[in-house]
């Protein structure tokens, strides 16, 4: 069990319209300082098939299509990138988003982050959020074309 802190900056301008949240950046996108950067995660192919686009430049993407990403988890005791091992995490503190973007919707990526999003965000915020699947590979029962179902209602929020 290793104590961590978030590294990687929250992704958004003034533009973005819909807001991911993830737990906790796992060890390979802390060491990388980009979002979702294991090489078995599927959220950027997600992404790619969803928006028909091959990703070039993951933050230039997110500022394209109006994506603002960040982590419900500023920073916790965890093993490896285990969401099931977090404990004593400390919340981050999404106001600085709110403020400064035009978000229509928060989504939190797997359980985790829901669950720290509605025990200690919503309380602050009473922003609803729509609970969206894990891309984790750890998250096998979900395929990539369930991920990408699931996933397809960015698509809605954001022609909106």
């Amino acid at each position: 069990m290793n104590h961590v802190e978030h590294t990687i900056d929250p992704w958004f301008d003034k533009d973005s319209e819909v807001l991911l949240l993830g737990s906790m950046p796992s060890k390979k996108s802390r060491e990388n300082l980009c979002y979702y950067a294991h090489p078995k995660n599927r959220f950027w192919k997600v992404l790619e098939i969803l928006f028909e686009e091959k990703i070039e430049n993951r933050k230039e993407f997110c500022k394209k299509h109006h994506i603002a990403l960040w982590d419900t988890i500023k920073s916790c005791d965890i093993h490896a990138s285990s969401d099931a091992s977090i404990k004593k995490l400390i919340p981050n503190d999404i106001s600085i988003i709110l403020s400064h973007a035009p978000i229509k919707k928060v989504f939190t990526i797997g359980k985790k982050s829901h669950e720290v999003y509605q025990k200690y965000i919503y309380p602050k915020t009473k922003k609803e959020d729509i609970c969206l699947p894990s891309t984790s590979p750890a998250n096998a029962s979900y395929s990539l074309e369930d991920l990408v179902k699931e996933f397809s209602i960015l698509l809605e929020v954001l022609k909106n």
